[in-house]
C-alpha cells in the first residue's frame, strides 16, 4: 500500500513538473521584431492572414494576385505564390 501511493504521488508530481516546465521554457524572451516589407509601386495588400508559424499577404499587382508568406518568428519571407490567368 505504501508503494503504490508513493508512485502515485511520483507520478503526479512529475507530470505537474513537466507541465510547469514547458509552460515557463516558452516564455517570450524575445523582443517583437520590426520589420518593413517592400511592395512593387502599385501594389495593394488585399488581405492578411496568420497561421500557427506564418503570417500570410495577399498583395494584388496590375490585376494578378500573389500570397506572400513571412516566417512569424523571424518576419523573413518564406515563399511568394502567384497567381495568373491562362492564356
Amino acid at each position: 500500500m505504501l508503494m503504490s501511493g508513493f508512485a502515485t504521488f511520483l507520478g503526479i508530481a512529475v507530470v505537474i513538473g513537466v507541465v510547469g516546465y514547458r509552460m515557463f521554457r516558452s516564455g517570450g524572451d524575445a523582443a517583437p521584431r520590426e520589420v518593413t516589407a517592400l511592395l512593387p509601386k502599385g501594389a495593394k495588400v488585399v488581405q492578411t492572414a496568420v497561421s500557427d508559424d506564418r503570417i500570410l499577404v495577399t498583395v494584388e499587382l496590375g490585376g494578378s494576385v500573389e500570397i506572400r508568406a513571412f516566417d512569424i518568428k523571424t518576419m523573413q519571407p518564406t515563399g511568394r505564390l502567384r497567381f495568373a490567368t491562362e492564356p
